[in-house]
């Protein structure tokens, strides 16, 4: 008797239980699919931030260009030579430096003044883009 119920069982469930494992596997194959792109969008997310990273750092040196160009390398030398008349000389008082005339400071005085007016007309030349 027993066998034949449990036959009879298997005839009854056995088709519902094959659809249920057919449910629960496309699940997990859905959400095994669902974890693979997610992985995908989170590597190509990692791959955009890598980029504009990248991109950022182009504009920036676009922007404000390399540290050797002629007028920072201009720059720089006066800054050396005032922050050696100012320091060294002025305030530690350890030495003597014989003042700049005619051309040299002349060129000085322009690249000092080209520095400070600079920023001032970046700074206007940006609210009037806005």
């Amino acid at each position: 008797m027993t066998a034949v119920l449990s036959w009879l069982a298997s005839l009854l469930t056995g088709p519902l239980l094959n659809k249920a494992l057919d449910a629960y596997k496309a699940k997990l194959s859905a959400g095994n699919d669902a974890d693979r792109i997610a992985a995908d969008l989170a590597t190509r997310e990692l791959a955009v931030q890598q980029r504009e990273i990248e991109v950022q750092s182009e504009y920036r040196v676009a922007a404000l260009g390399h540290w050797y160009e002629p007028d920072k390398l201009m720059g720089y030398a006066v800054a050396v030579y005032v922050g050696k008349l100012l320091i060294y000389d002025k305030v530690l008082g350890l030495g003597s430096t014989d003042p700049l005339g005619g051309w040299i400071e002349t060129t000085a005085n322009l690249i000092v003044g080209f520095y400070f007016a600079k920023r001032g007309f970046e700074n206007v030349a940006r609210i009037i883009k806005k």
